[in-house]
């Protein structure tokens, strides 16, 4: 996407104009090949998470209300309402916290856009290009919205899938409704007063909450602005709007500056190859590459000490885990199981009974988390003293877009498989992948929303 001048429009009609040149110039392959491997990951990780205890209570909350539509949900019998599907999917999909992510909005994105925009087109009866399109949108205006709000919003404690990613849901739902430019600016007034999410609660069910009601609170605006209703029309850069109030202040220079890779934020997307927390992932990987380069036997390790930037300490440094989601955000557990050669891609893993386990309690009582500045906020480095002496250490930075699009549909495929099959079958998970794959203009979204939902229902204990 090419820059945009937001001086005369002000910020939020800066926005505006970028998701009108969004909606009409022709979008590079590059751009629609990392749009379906977003769906993909979406697609698989909402599968694997169809019937967490969170989901379950949002459905039940749902039919209590007397609640009944047509939209089918992933991997699950229902059918509900839009409005209440977008919520349930949205939640779903990050109840693992194994999604994907952007550090251009510190966030993550995919669990508030495609919820959104994949309800309204099987809705609306759009296709597989304009839902791409759709997509692609969401997390541009993510991404710049991110980048203009700065890392101090994050600083402050709001977690940016739950308030950034509102804009991104809202932008995607606006393509497809071809909304005009005051009319996204509308919206996206209606998204920011909306917008809310705190990080107090990682590690608790109302985090995936957070990127439920992004996902439906910015379908909601972007269909209330359709109908004419109103918001202030710069939410973004008036007094005691969105910014001003929950940012140290804007960066209007990097929010309109080109993307990179290509001038789409979504090539820049990074993927969770570990269901953990995304900031636990460089430590993960540092422990693994010792653990490649020599044998390295639990048993010998006396002490291990990680080094992060500062802002790990307040989103994923619970130092003592009791619960299979507090593993997550927990740096000392997750190096543990690193260093205990467990499969850290393997959900299962992630349980109650993982954070009582002696062995694991033992090896984390050995890592110590110390702040360190770099270059890079996604850098870990990782020590380790052994029983004799000996001490290895390396660093990791898994902040780095994939180079290869093949290699990661690879990786991505991968994943998938691991996390459908238990689900739809090998036969049907195989079917969504190569549906995915094949996403066009020719695409029924309806079609593959039903491969998708076509689970049985849960069996009764």
């Amino acid at each position: 996407m090419t820059d945009i001048d937001a001086t005369s429009v002000g910020a939020t009609g800066g926005f505006a104009a970028a998701l009108a040149r969004l909606g009409r110039e022709p979008l590079p392959e590059e751009a629609l090949v990392a749009a379906r491997h977003c769906l993909l990951d979406w697609i698989g990780v909402s599968l694997a998470g169809r019937h967490e205890p969170l989901v379950d209570i949002l459905v039940d909350e749902a039919l209590d209300d007397g609640a009944g539509g047509a939209l089918p949900l992933i991997g699950r019998p229902e059918r509900l309402p839009l409005s209440q599907a977008v919520l349930i999917t949205g939640a779903m999909s990050h109840a693992l916290d194994y999604d994907d992510v952007h550090l251009a909005m510190l966030g993550h994105p995919g669990v508030a856009v495609i919820p959104a925009a994949w309800g309204l087109a099987i809705a609306g009866g759009h296709d597989g290009a304009a839902f791409l399109r759709a997509v692609i949108a969401g997390y541009d205006i993510a991404c710049r919205v991110g980048r203009y709000v700065g890392p101090s919003h994050y600083r402050r404690g709001w977690h940016a899938t739950g308030t950034v990613g509102t804009f991104g849901a809202m932008a995607a739902s606006a393509v497809l409704l071809k909304l005009d430019e005051a009319r996204v600016a509308q919206g996206l007034g209606i998204a920011g007063t909306q917008a809310a999410g705190l990080k107090a609660v990682f590690g608790t069910m109302s985090k995936p909450l957070h990127a439920g009601r992004a996902a439906m609170n910015g379908l909601f605006a972007a269909r209330l602005a359709a109908r004419g209703f109103t918001a202030h029309p710069d939410i973004l850069g008036v007094a005691q709007g969105f910014t001003d109030t929950q940012s140290d202040g804007a960066d209007p220079e990097a929010a309109f500056a080109p993307a990179p890779l290509g001038g789409f934020h979504i090539r820049s997307t990074l993927f969770k190859y570990h269901a953990a927390c995304y900031l636990t992932h460089s430590s993960i990987e540092a422990v693994r590459s010792l653990a490649d380069a020599a044998p390295l036997d639990p048993q010998s390790v006396r002490r291990v000490v990680v080094r992060v930037d500062p802002g790990h300490l307040r989103v994923c440094n619970i130092p003592e885990p009791r619960t299979g989601l507090e593993i997550k955000f927990s740096l000392r557990m997750t190096t543990a199981l690193a260093l205990a050669g467990e499969d850290t891609s393997r959900e299962a893993l992630y349980s109650d009974a993982t954070a009582a386990r002696p062995d694991l309690i033992a090896l984390r009582d050995r890592v110590v988390v110390e702040p360190r500045e770099a270059s890079s906020a996604t850098l870990s480095e990782v020590e380790i003293t052994l029983a004799d002496g000996a001490v290895r250490r390396t660093a990791c930075d898994v902040g780095v877009p994939a180079p290869d699009l093949d290699r990661q549909w690879q990786r991505l495929a991968t994943k998938f498989l691991g996390l459908a099959e238990p689900v739809l079958g090998a036969v049907g998970a195989r079917a969504v992948l190569e549906r995915v794959r094949g996403l066009d203009a020719g695409s029924d979204l309806a079609d593959l929303a039903r491969l998708c939902a076509a689970a049985p229902p849960r069996a009764a204990n």
